[in-house]
């Protein structure tokens, strides 16, 4: 005996109260299906729990023209066709084949940027049935990404960033080829990238040189939202926070708070400029870098967003900019507010390393320790200052050739010279017994 088709079966099921009658009266046909369409049901392949009047209406007529077998689904007569032109068809298997990776709206995007086709022509679900009739359907190489899950959205702009770190492709780097790490601040309530750069690493250093071009260009944040890794919990990102009157918020392990539309953004960026990027054009990390730039300013920024009631992103963040905070005075001395300090004894030479150079700093200094003030984005020394920060001077690259010719301070005629120590020291100690103490006859 055939074994009966599941969907055949579950028809059959709801179709009950209707073939259990011999005949229906007038108006009582109608009256079942109202019935029968108000009521929940687990329906096979689906999440939906209702059927409508018309569907339960039609499974009957077919029912009673062919029994059971004539609730058995049916392939479209239509299935694999398409009725788009033979032009555009070959455009969007070419567009897919090009790049596997290109989801469909990536493809219907790519098709109305070159003119094949003019803007909403194309139904998502055209391409979709040209792709999958062509066993193209599936993004190649995609990797699954949670669906975002938001616990709060910002009231205004400037109110929330989030920062995040995002491994990025290999780039020439340093004589070889080597991975570039994606660091982004995003804006919570406008999801607008206030930077992003792919940088060698994925340190506090890095951390800090995107933080410093995003609030030179959107501003200062209320709160700054970042993991809880140990390059975040640097006390140079920690000192820059609090000059800047940032409020530093760690996510709690494992739970980062606003984690969803961080990933969102790695998703969109995925799908929308590294499927499409060219790697063979990329000479360095600049050219990376000047090609994000350029699609974020360009592309990301003037993309509606659902989760902006169809706003950009741009829209959204140019709505609050009279509330977002600017920099004002501290613009002007915005370097100085990254600077590091780094402790450092000075030599006998009064010099001081840092990074493999060495860099003269006063002679009063020689054998103190002091705090080198270096700009660790320009990988510059700026001078030295004590425990309390007041400066002590300034702090230049040694030159050996110069130090040749360099008048040196000597004690002058009558100048008492102080002595190297305090007290008695083991040479007097030795002295004295050796020859005796003044006066004494050896």
């Amino acid at each position: 005996m055939n074994e009966i088709h599941s969907t055949a079966l579950f028809r059959y099921s709801v179709l009950g109260p209707l073939i259990s009658r011999g005949s229906l009266q007038r108006g009582e046909l109608k009256a079942t299906l109202q019935a029968l369409a108000a009521r929940d049901y687990d329906i096979p392949g689906s999440a939906n729990t209702r059927l409508g009047e018309k569907t339960i209406e039609g499974w009957y007529y077919a029912w009673r023209r062919g029994g059971i077998e004539a609730l058995v689904p049916k392939p479209r007569s239509d299935r694999g066709l398409s009725k788009l032109d033979p032009e555009v068809q070959e455009a969007i298997l070419a567009a897919k084949r090009a790049n596997p990776r290109r989801s469909i709206r990536g493809i219907r995007r790519f098709l109305e940027s070159n003119g094949t086709v003019a803007k909403d022509a194309l139904s998502r679900s055209a391409i979709h049935r040209l792709l999958q009739a062509h066993g193209l359907s599936r993004i190649a190489g995609s990797a699954s990404e949670p669906e975002e899950h938001r616990a709060y959205e910002a009231e205004h702009a400037g109110d929330i960033w989030y920062g995040d770190v995002m491994h990025g492709p290999r780039v020439p780097m340093k004589g070889g080829q080597r991975k570039a790490y994606l660091v982004s601040l995003m804006d919570d309530a406008s999801r607008l990238i206030a930077h992003s750069a792919f940088c060698p690493g994925e340190t506090a250093l890095d951390i800090e040189g995107v933080l410093k071009q995003a609030v030179l260009k959107r501003g200062l944040p209320v709160k700054l939202v970042i993991d809880n890794g140990a390059a975040y919990r640097a006390k140079t990102l920690q000192a820059v926070c609090a000059r800047l009157g940032i409020h530093l918020v760690y996510c709690r392990p494992y739970a980062p708070e606003g984690k969803g539309k961080l990933e969102r953004w790695h998703r969109t960026f995925r799908d929308q400029f590294l499927s499409e990027l060219d790697h063979l054009r990329l000479q360095d990390l600049g050219d990376l870098n000047a090609r994000l730039w350029a699609w974020i300013e360009q592309v990301y920024h003037h993309q509606p967003h659902a989760g902006l009631g169809g706003k950009t992103p741009l829209q959204r963040y140019r709505q609050d900019l009279a509330r977002v905070r600017t920099l004002g005075s501290q613009a002007a001395g915005l370097d100085a507010l990254f600077y590091h300090r780094i402790e450092r004894k000075v030599r006998k030479d009064a010099t001081v390393s840092y990074r493999g150079a060495r860099f003269e700093v006063p002679y009063a200094l020689s054998g103190h320790s002091v705090r080198l003030v270096v700009d660790p984005h320009a990988q510059q020394v700026i001078g030295v200052e004590d425990a309390q920060g007041a400066s002590l001077g300034a702090a230049t690259p040694l030159d050996l050739q110069a130090n040749v010719h360099r008048h040196r301070r000597k004690p002058q005629p009558g100048e008492p010279v102080q002595s190297t120590t305090d007290g008695d020291n083991e040479v007097e100690l030795a002295y004295r017994r050796y020859h005796g103490q003044p006066g004494e006859q050896r």
